[in-house]
């Protein structure tokens, strides 16, 4: 497939997910968000599970610190890579911040870095496949357009017309342009770029999944669905420390 046919592929996707997103309604944070399986305060931690498997970003962030540190990528790949471990890590605080006190203030904590890693895992996945130059042009505009969705969601929300659209189009079109881009770019070469990438995402959507059946989950198994959701989400975020450690091997 030539290279014009497969940018006008992007570009047309892309713009499809706008429109799409956009011809629906505002969609307001739900009340009930913030009503987690397991609330158990432990050691006088309130939602304790739900904070301390914020843990395991914070390791996979360090991890990816120190392999940044052993390689020696490109500048530009360094500085799509540093601050998607930039995001993990800020996750770790952010994420155990919202839990430990669950609200639509905090929240906004727990939202910001996270779409550091949306918007950062998307670069990274172009710089892998596409280019380094094309990844590194989109990063800030992309960072800023991923951190505006938040502040855009709490500023409507406090108006009393919440609108989390654009919120969910930063958190989920990621994980529809990276099997795209693996569709379309894909080569014999990339072979350790698949591995990594198919593990992102379909850890991801396990997350998603456990978070979805956060009671049913706890009932189950005695563990909520919400605490597992951070475990999976975290393994989905190690496997860019795979795939970045892939280029020092």
């Amino acid at each position: 497939m030539k290279l014009k046919v497969k940018s006008s592929a992007l570009l047309a996707l892309t713009a499809a997910a706008f429109i799409v997103t956009f011809r629906l309604p505002a969609i307001p944070q739900p009340p009930e968000f913030h009503q987690f399986a397991d609330a158990r305060t432990l050691y006088g931690i309130p939602n304790f599970f739900n904070v301390v498997s914020n843990l395991p970003f914070l390791l996979i962030s360090v991890y990816g610190w120190n392999s940044l540190r052993r390689n020696q990528s490109s500048l530009m790949i360094r500085l799509i890579y540093s601050m998607l471990f930039l995001g993990i890590a800020l996750t770790a605080f952010g994420s155990a911040y919202y839990h430990y006190n669950p609200g639509n203030k905090t929240l906004v904590w727990d939202r910001l870095p996270l779409t550091t890693i949306f918007m950062a895992a998307t670069c990274a996945a172009i710089a892998e496949l596409v280019s380094e130059r094309l990844a590194l042009f989109l990063l800030f505009p992309l960072l800023l357009t991923g951190a505006g969705s938040v502040i855009w969601w709490s500023h409507s929300q406090e108006q009393g017309h919440g609108d989390l659209r654009l919120y969910f189009l930063v958190q989920y079109y990621p994980m529809v342009l990276i099997p795209t881009l693996l569709l379309l770019y894909y080569k014999p070469v990339h072979k350790p770029v698949l591995r990594s990438l198919t593990g992102v995402v379909g850890w991801y959507v396990i997350a998603k999944i456990f978070e979805h059946w956060d009671i049913p989950v706890y009932r189950a198994l005695g563990i909520s669905g919400h605490t597992l959701k951070h475990l999976a989400a975290a393994v989905s975020t190690g496997y860019f420390v795979v795939l970045y450690k892939r280029r020092s091997s």
